[in-house]
């Protein structure tokens, strides 16, 4: 889509719109006005008044305009920030309601952009309204679906509970072990199949021992309190025996977790989980395992490049069942090979297993992934959105509420992902980390470190993505770790 904009400069906001309202369009920016060729060309303007600031957008297509108007009164632009939130939001406003007038059918998520919808609904409920005036202004102002109002409200809810139950000094502790045992199709997290790295394994353990030691002294200094623990990646169950027991009893001897809500661990493909291992996850602490198969299709699960079937699937969570742990399964809409009918099938058995967690997904179109470098055919927009909606009808109707949700780009038909849980069993890391509550301290390959101040001030520090350059990281630790103490003085 070619774009032209005027009177301002926020390519940003314009760009995200225009993806969450025309997934396939790629932004090209034009200097000249519409010359009348037939492809997709929106203006977006903004003018000052005396009163008020206004956005227009127009777009053309075949002959015919499209035209959209937004506004906001002047004597709300206070401040820079301010300004610049109020002013884009009256852009992506008058781009959707161009834009509405042309598709088949409204986006879920209407003129709202950005990874963390509920933010919005859980400031409007701070500020002192109900829940269900802030599910009245996600549909009034920003055109979300009542069906996906409905279902931020409730998060963010979720959201503000946690909030309320968090001491200033609680962080969340992460741990990135980015080895799996083959790439999935769709992947697009930064992850190394064993095939690959396998040579790299030990001296990445040894990097992240020296790291968990410095964390902990650290957080010592510092007086914080770790609060929730997730051990992520890729996929951990992929190392040794050896290998994990010598993480997990590193972090078990170098940080007080006398205070910790929950220790989740990612053993994410089922075809990783030993009864040793398994073993091993739950005498350190693990509470909370994660189990995704993504389908219980044996013909999706080979068209993703799984090794494993779903009866591989069904004895893994026999295995973790039988340990005492809470359970969490991740399945995936819009997945090769996957139907409206099989994709049912994935739900109904998902919920056969008694979970306390299931977190439904969104496929991510990413450009490195093999689906879209193959051009590998997925169910449409239209399918996703049927699969989603049974999702979420079967797994209200089991006694799951949503608790946290998220957002990404490119996700088949401008979706989102939801976690779902049993009440009483919200999983605290992933609120924490999404909402941005408290600090979380990201140890190992692509951890990312988010410090939150109490003031609210958000900083990040990136740890090395890859495990032959986090291994390299080493030198770098202290750098990190400086820069933490400093934030917090």
């Amino acid at each position: 889509m070619r774009l032209r904009l005027v009177g301002h400069d926020y390519k940003y906001a314009v760009e995200q719109i225009m993806l969450s309202v025309f997934p396939d369009e790629k932004p090209q920016y034009a200097e000249a006005p519409f010359l009348g060729s037939g492809e997709l060309f929106t203006e977006s303007r903004l003018r000052f008044g005396s009163v008020y600031a206004q956005a227009t957008t127009v777009l053309h297509c075949n002959c015919k305009i499209f035209r959209g108007n937004a506004r906001v009164s002047n004597r709300k632009l206070n401040g820079k920030l301010v300004t610049d939130r109020l002013l884009q939001k009256i852009i992506k406003q008058s781009f959707y309601r161009a834009a509405s007038q042309y598709v088949e059918g409204p986006p879920p998520w209407g003129s709202l952009t950005g990874i963390r919808p509920s933010h919005i609904a859980a400031t409007a409920i701070m500020s002192g309204k109900s829940a269900e005036s802030a599910k009245k202004l996600l549909i009034r102002e920003y055109y979300v679906s009542p069906e996906r109002a409905h279902i931020c409200t409730q998060t963010a809810q979720a959201s503000l509970a946690l909030k309320d139950s968090l001491l200033p000094k609680d962080i969340a502790l992460y741990i990135g072990i980015p080895f799996c045992p083959t790439r999935c199709s769709y992947c697009s997290f930064v992850s190394n199949s064993v095939e690959k790295s396998f040579d790299m394994i030990a001296s990445f353990v040894d990097v992240l021992l020296d790291e968990i030691a410095i964390a902990a002294k650290t957080t010592q200094e510092l007086g914080l309190s770790i609060s929730s623990v997730y051990v992520g990646g890729g996929t951990p169950t992929t190392l040794s025996e050896d290998s994990l027991e010598a993480i997990l009893s590193k972090l078990h001897s170098s940080f007080d977790l006398s205070n910790i809500r929950e220790f989740t661990f990612e053993a994410g493909r089922p075809d990783t989980i030993t009864p040793m291992k398994l073993e091993i996850i739950r005498r350190y602490g693990a509470d909370r395992i994660c189990v995704n198969p993504q389908s219980m299709s044996d013909k999706v699960l080979s068209a993703i490049g799984r090794k494993h079937s779903a009866e591989d699937f069904i004895k893994a969570v026999q295995l973790v069942k039988k340990s005492g742990a809470k359970l969490n399964i991740d399945i995936i809409a819009g997945l090769p090979a996957d139907t409206i009918e099989s994709f049912k099938n994935t739900v109904e058995a998902i919920v056969s297993f008694f979970p306390e967690n299931v977190t439904v997904h969104t496929l991510s179109l990413k450009k490195g992934s093999r689906i879209m470098l193959d051009g590998t055919q997925i169910p449409s927009g239209k399918d996703v959105e049927a699969m989603l909606s049974y999702s979420s009808a079967r797994l209200s109707n089991s006694g799951f509420y949503p608790y946290y949700l998220y957002r990404q780009k490119y996700t088949s038909g401008g979706f989102e992902n939801i976690g779902w849980c049993i009440p009483g069993h919200e999983g605290i890391y992933n609120i924490s980390m999404m909402e941005e509550l408290c600090t979380v301290l990201a140890l190992g390959g692509g951890g990312v470190t988010k410090l939150v101040s109490a003031q609210g001030r958000i900083e990040r520090i990136f740890n090395a993505k890859y495990p032959r350059e986090y291994i390299l990281f080493t030198d770098k630790l202290s750098e990190k770790y400086a820069k933490i103490l400093n934030f917090y003085s």
